[in-house]
């Protein structure tokens, strides 16, 4: 799987979003993504992964390792 893949997933999931995505090891299963998003407003650290692994469903079987950022553009600007 490409980085490639997950942005798009994730912009599609999260479309007024800022996403980065990078394959941590170049071996296309383990990847690390920041999300700068609203969504995540008033949402807890475990809610927050909940609405990535959702949006990332169809793709998760193909990913060994996630590393997730979650914030919210407030938090970002601190």
């Amino acid at each position: 799987m490409k980085a490639e893949d997950i942005q798009a997933c994730l912009a599609r999931g999260f479309p007024e979003a800022r996403v980065t995505v990078a394959d941590s090891t170049g071996t296309g299963d383990h990847f690390a993504v920041a999300i700068v998003s609203p969504a995540f407003e008033g949402k807890t650290l475990v809610e927050r992964h909940q609405l990535v692994y959702a949006a990332l469903a169809t793709l998760m079987p193909q990913i060994h390792a996630l590393q997730l950022r979650t914030t919210t553009p407030d938090e970002r600007d601190r």
